[in-house]
């Protein structure tokens, strides 16, 4: 997984759609899969109150987004 693209990169992204930080623990960067995860799934818990849910769907989209495009060093 050492490039924009990567076939590990579209894994990670994929694994992140379903499963918000997946796709960064699968890209060994647990800090923001912990991250993605528990804001994400606060953000969704709290559905009722809308603006978190909001920002919960933001940091879901994002997952996924960065998951893709992550590029190691």
């Amino acid at each position: 997984m050492s490039q924009q693209g990567s076939t590990g990169n579209v894994i990670a992204a994929i694994a992140s759609l379903f499963f918000p930080g997946l796709g960064q623990l699968l890209q060994g960067r647990v800090l923001a899969a912990l991250l993605f995860f528990v804001v994400t799934v606060v953000g969704y818990a709290l559905w009722w109150l809308i603006v978190p849910a909001v920002i919960g769907a933001i940091f879901h989209l994002w997952s996924i987004i960065d998951a893709a495009r992550f590029k190691a060093d």
